[in-house]
C-alpha cells in the first residue's frame, strides 16, 4: 500500500527531499516498509509509466528507530544495485505526548466586583485550537474575598496546555466567583507557552488582565489588575522511542525447555520433534519473538541458554547451559544462529528434569544488576522462556522475579504444549500482584505468560504482538523510576557501527 510520496526536486543527483511521512509505529510488530526513487517526466502523476525507476529500498520501521538515521544501497528489479545510488531515511518521534508544565500564578490588585466585600476570583485558561474554537485547560480554586490572590500551583501535560506547540495562542480570563454560577468577568490576557517560559528560575512574568469594554468606555482605563506567572518548572516524560532513539539496545536471551515431558526428539509426537517440512512449536515462539527483537540490538548476537537435560561430557543435570555448549561465551549469531545451535544440541543431550526456571532468571538477573550500576539507559534484557510444564520451583521462580522487577530486564513466558498452566498464570500478574514466598510484591509487573496453543491457528505475528506489546511500557516504567534519562546519541564515526548515529 502506497503511504505517500514526496515532492519532486529538480535537476538534482542529491536531492534532500522536505516532505515527511508520518507512520504508526508498533514495537511488537515487524512493520516493513518499502521506499522507490523515480525520475519524473512530469507528465502525469508521479510514479506512472512514463517515470523512470531509480531504485528501491526495503527495511522495517523497527530498523529506522534503533538507528535513528539509515542509509542503504537502492537496487534495481532482480536484485541488482542501482550504481552507487543510496538512500537516508532519518526518524524522530512526533508523538508530542513529553511531558507536562508545573504553573504557579497569583494576582494584583483586581477590579473589585463586589458591593460588600471583595471579589472572590478565580483563573481560568483556555487553548486556541486551529478552527478558533477554544478548550479549557485549567480552572484554579477560588480565593475568597482578596483583590491579590495567590493560587496554588498546578500541573497540566504540554499536550493539553498548548499541543506541545509553543507559540499556540492561550486565553485566560479572571472571574469573581458567584454561588449562583453568573460569575462576573474580571479580566482577560492572552499569551503562550513560550512566553510563560521565561518564568523560569528567578524571573517573572506579567500581564496585564484587561476588560475590552473598559478599555472603550473609559479614557485612563489601564488594566482591572496585574497576572503574575511566579514560576514554571517542566517536567519532561520520555517514551520508549526516546530510549531507544537515544542508543538504549534490548538484550534478547532464550531459555528453552529440555525436560523429559517433551517427549523423546526422535519422535515425532515429541515437541521438540524436528520435522523437516515445519517448524515445531518452539521454533515457532523463538522466532516469532526473536525476529521483533533482533531490529533492536546492534550486534544481532542472541544468548540462548537450556535448562532440565544432563549434557556432555558428564552429563549431569543442567538448568542454566549455552545450548551452542561455549560456556564462555552463550551468544549466537542472529535468530538464524539460536536456531541451528537448537537443532544442533537436541541429539547430544538427554531430556530430563525437573522444570527449574529461577537458576536461569538469576543468571540474567545478574547481566541486567551489572548493566544497572552504570545508572545509564543503555541495555535493557528480555528473556524469552520455552516451556511444556508447570515450574516446580515455584517459590525460588516467585523470589527470583520479584528481585529482577528491580531490574532492567522483562520476562517472557510462552506454555508449549497442552499441558495444565494454570500455575503460570500467578506469574503473570493480571490477575493480582506477584509476591515472594515471604511477601515481598513485585516492583513492577515484568512478566507475560501465554500458552502457544491459543496461537496455534493464527499467524507468528499474532504471538509476538500480544508477548511483546506490554514490553515498551515496562522499559520506561524502569528507567522512569530509576529516573535514568535517554543517553545521547553519539556521534557517528567512520569505523564505528555504533546503532545511534546523530
Amino acid at each position: 500500500v502506497q503511504v505517500d510520496r514526496s515532492e519532486v526536486i529538480k535537476s538534482n543527483l542529491n536531492p534532500v527531499f522536505a516532505k515527511i511521512f508520518t507512520v504508526d509505529y508498533y514495537f511488537e510488530e515487524v512493520q516493513k516498509l518499502r521506499f522507490e526513487v523515480y525520475d519524473s517526466h512530469g507528465h502525469a502523476g508521479v510514479g506512472t509509466h512514463d517515470d523512470d525507476f531509480l531504485g528501491g529500498m526495503e527495511c522495517t520501521v523497527g530498523q529506522i528507530v534503533a538507528q535513528k538515521r539509515v542509509t542503504k544501497p537502492l537496487f534495481l528489479k532482480y536484485g541488482k544495485f542501482a550504481g552507487k545510488s543510496t538512500i537516508t531515511v532519518i526518524s524522530e518521534e512526533i508523538s508530542g505526548n513529553n511531558g507536562y508544565v508545573e504553573l504557579a500564578f497569583r494576582a494584583k490588585k483586581l477590579d473589585d466586583k463586589d458591593l460588600f466585600s471583595k471579589s472572590d476570583p478565580f483563573l481560568e485558561i483556555y487553548r486556541i485550537d486551529d478552527d478558533r474554537s477554544e478548550q479549557l485547560v485549567y480552572r484554579t480554586e477560588v480565593v475568597k474575598n482578596n483583590l491579590s490572590p495567590i493560587w496554588e500551583p498546578f500541573k497540566v501535560s504540554l499536550n493539553s496546555l498548548c499541543s506541545c506547540e509553543e507559540k499556540r495562542k492561550l486565553r485566560c480570563v479572571v472571574w469573581d466567583y458567584d454561588s449562583r454560577g453568573k460569575h462576573d468577568f474580571i479580566g482577560e490576557f492572552f499569551t503562550t507557552f513560550e512566553e510563560m517560559q521565561k518564568a523560569m528560575g528567578e524571573n517573572k512574568v506579567q500581564w496585564d488582565c484587561m476588560n475590552p469594554k473598559y478599555k472603550i468606555k473609559k479614557r485612563n482605563y489601564k488594566n482591572s489588575g496585574v497576572v503574575v506567572l511566579l514560576d514554571l518548572k517542566i517536567h519532561r516524560v520520555y517514551s520508549f522511542l526516546d530510549y531507544i532513539m537515544g542508543g538504549c539496545q534490548i538484550h534478547f536471551t532464550v531459555a528453552i525447555d529440555f525436560t523429559a515431558s517433551n517427549g523423546d526428539p526422535r519422535n515425532s509426537c515429541s515437541l521438540h520433534y524436528i520435522n523437516p517440512y515445519q517448524p515445531n512449536e518452539y521454533l515457532k515462539a523463538l522466532v516469532a519473538v526473536g525476529e521483533i527483537c533482533q531490529d533492536y540490538d546492534s550486534d544481532k548476537k542472541f544468548s540462548a541458554l537450556g535448562f532440565g537435560a544432563r549434557i556432555p561430557p558428564k552429563y549431569e543435570v543442567s538448568h542454566d547451559f549455552a545450548i551452542n555448549f561455549n560456556p564462555d561465551n552463550d551468544e549466537c549469531e542472529g535468530i538464524q544462529g539460536v536456531v541451528e545451535s537448537y537443532q544442533s544440541c537436541l541429539p547430544k543431550i538427554q531430556l530430563y528434569g525437573p522444570t527449574n526456571v529461577a537458576p536461569i532468571i538469576s543468571k540474567v538477573a545478574r547481566v541486567a544488576a551489572d548493566e544497572e550500576r552504570t545508572k545509564e539507559a543503555s541495555q535493557y534484557f528480555i528473556l524469552l522462556i520455552l516451556t511444556d510444564g508447570v515450574v516446580t520451583d515455584m517459590a525460588d521462580t516467585r523470589e527470583a522475579i520479584v528481585r529482577a522487577s528491580y531490574l532492567p530486564m522483562s520476562i517472557i513466558i510462552v506454555g508449549v504444549g497442552n499441558a495444565d498452566f494454570t500455575d503460570m498464570q500467578i506469574l503473570d500478574g493480571d490477575d493480582g500482584i506477584l509476591r515472594s514466598p515471604k511477601g515481598e510484591p513485585v516492583l513492577r509487573d515484568i512478566v507475560q505468560f501465554v500458552p502457544f496453543r491459543e496461537f496455534k491457528n493464527a499467524s507468528p505475528t499474532a504471538l509476538a504482538k500480544c508477548v511483546l506489546a506490554e514490553v515498551p511500557k515496562q522499559v520506561v516504567e524502569y528507567y522512569s523510576y530509576k529516573a535514568f534519562p535517554p543517553r545521547c546519541p553519539q556521534p557517528e564515526t567512520p569505523d564505528s557501527n555504533l546503532s545511534s548515529p546523530q
